[in-house]
Formats: C-alpha cells, structure tokens, sequence
C-alpha cells in the first residue's frame, strides 16, 4: 500500500492532461506516492495521450460516466493508499504541494481530510472561488470561503496563511484519510456533480472528524473546466444537491425553520435570474426545487444514518447567521469581517 495516492478523474479532458498533468508529475516524485488518472468513459483521445505520453501515471478505466461523485467512489475502490488526494484534472500544483499535507496529517491524527491554498490560475495573486483557503457554510446551507464571499474574491496578500479548522474543503484539491473516506461511506454518488464534497464533509465534521486548510501548500485551479458557472445544468446541481445535503445533515431541530426559509431564498433566487434575463437559470432553481421533493423519501434512511453516527450537535465553523444578511444587507465582503461570526476564530 502506497502512502499516497493521487487520483485525478477526467472526462474529455486531453488537453487538461496535457496542461497539468506534468505539473503533478514532475511535483508529486517522491517516495510512496502514486498518480492515477480514472477516466469517466472519455470520448476523446485522453486514453491514448495518457498510454502515449504519460507512461507513468496508472490508469483507471471506467466503463460509464459516473459523474464527479460516483466516478471518484467507483476509482478509489481500486486504490490502496493511506491518503486519498481528489485532484481536479485543472489544477496546476507547485513544488513541495504534498509535504506540508503529509506532514500536518500524520502528527495531527484527529484530522480527516485537508485542503491546499486554492489560487486562481488565470489571476494567480488572487484566490479561487470554489476553494480559496477553506470553506464554511452558513444556516441556510450557503457555501463561501476563507478569501471568497459571495462573487467577491479576494488578492491573496498571505492573509489568511495560519492553518485553521474549516466546515469543508474543496474537492478541487481535498486530501483526506482513506479510512475516513471509506468509513463515511465515500461521496454520495446520487448528487452526480456539485456540494458532494461539503456533504462528505459535513458527515465527518458530524462525527468529531476535524478539517483544515493548509496554506503552506499551493496549488492554482482553472475552475469552471466542465461546466461554466452560468450554465443551467450547473444551477440546477448546485440548487438540487444543496437542497439534499441540507436534508440529509441537518439536526431535527433545525430542519423546518431553515428549510422554509430556503425555499423562500429559493424563490427569490428564481426571481432574481429572471430579472437579469437568466430564464434558463430562474426555470433551473424550480426545476432542483421539484426534483429535491420528488427525491427526498429516497434520502430518508440517509439522514436517519447521518443523525444516529453524530456526536457534535453544533458545528463551531458554521456560522448561525446568513451570509447573505451579512453580505448584501451588512456590507461584510471579505472573510476577516466576519471574525466575531466565527466562534472558532
């Protein structure tokens, strides 16, 4: 068994391959660790630029697309390796990216999983939406991040370079324990793509697992390489599965209030696509609204499970408040504003 594996799925993705994958290569040459590539039944040449030009990297062929979530279970059940990294096939990693990890990891046993600093590759002193330097959540299941509030991303001036617990970290770069992978029974392949990483996260953070960001570890992402950020398709994902993952985690005294007051949040996101000309998107947030209900019975036994294995009622990384609250009606536009909303910082 290696110490780590590296493990990047792709679909379609030869190009990608070819852009990043001798970054990982060329970084990641050290003692026990191994890179795979798990192909999501690409239609493309990805296969054979992989056998042609990058012999060394193991290839895991998968015989469907199984999407981001059921893709990294189906790969990872033929993986033996202490730790798991899911590395997004669009992220240029850095030298030394997996040592400062490696080492946090192994002297700190009550932590599950971690995540890198995620800068943005296009604009590399500033942060990456979907990662940045660790994410959070608020009541109402919005995400937003440790140098990302919002759409406003901020310049990494080495701000937030303290290593710090967080509620999730990114599945663009998310090292985690293969024994915690495995015990919290994996992503949840019914999201297909989108929150399955926060969702993992959360049952973990449930259970007294503990998650942090280690920024002493760079890694620049592209983001947005499958699905752009204002494709329908991604709207409805993210609004289904949130939805879902809300479902699915939340304590029995929560789940009421804050599911009422999402599905007016709901409504006024529909409304305000609409505004702006967004139709497709405003018809998306109905649609992930539908399928949430016609889909929830399905989850029921899921969320009994989730309930019966947690030991922490309340999660100190997720704030009580509304991040949008905090953002539009209070002004808080970057993370260090919200220090007093944090009871961890």
């Amino acid at each position: 068994m290696s110490k780590v594996a590296v493990v990047i799925l792709n679909w379609n993705g030869s190009e990608m391959l070819r852009t990043f994958l001798p970054s990982v290569i060329s970084y990641s040459a050290i003692s026990g660790v191994d890179v795979y590539v798990a192909d999501n039944a690409s239609t493309d040449n990805s296969v054979s630029v992989l056998t042609k030009e990058f012999p060394s990297v193991k290839q895991i062929i998968l015989d469907q697309n199984y999407g981001f979530a059921d893709g990294y279970n189906k790969a990872l059940a033929q993986v033996e390796a202490e730790y798991f990294v899911l590395l997004n096939s669009d992220v240029e990693v850095t030298e030394h990216w997996l040592e400062p990890m490696i080492t946090y990891l192994d002297a700190h046993l009550e932590v599950a999983a971690c995540q890198p600093k995620i800068l943005s590759w296009r604009n590399k002193d500033s942060f990456e939406y979907a990662g940045a330097c660790g994410g959070y959540i608020d009541r109402y299941g919005y995400p937003f991040c440790r140098g990302r509030i919002m759409d406003v991303v901020e310049k990494d001036n080495g701000q937030y370079d303290d290593i710090l617990p967080v509620f999730w970290a990114t599945g663009a770069s998310l090292f985690i324990r293969s024994s915690d992978y495995r015990e919290a029974g994996g992503l949840d392949g019914r999201f297909f793509a989108h929150m399955e990483e926060i969702d993992l996260c959360w049952r973990l953070r449930s259970r007294g697992r503990e998650l942090v960001c280690i920024p002493q570890s760079v890694v620049y992402h592209v983001g947005g390489a499958t699905l752009k950020k204002e494709n329908p398709r991604k709207t409805f994902l993210n609004f289904r599965n949130n939805l879902l993952m809300l479902y699915k985690n939340l304590p029995q005294n929560e789940l009421r209030y804050v599911m009422f007051v999402r599905g007016m949040l709901d409504y006024l996101a529909s409304l305000s696509f609409l505004l702006k000309g967004e139709a497709d998107n405003a018809a998306a947030v109905l649609q992930a609204r539908k399928e949430y209900c016609a889909l929830k019975e399905e989850f029921k036994l899921s969320r009994k499970n989730n309930l019966n294995k947690n030991s922490l009622q309340v999660i100190p990384e997720q704030i009580k408040n509304s991040i949008l609250v905090l953002y539009y009606l209070r002004g808080k536009r970057s993370f260090s504003q919200l220090d007093k909303f944090l009871p961890n910082k």
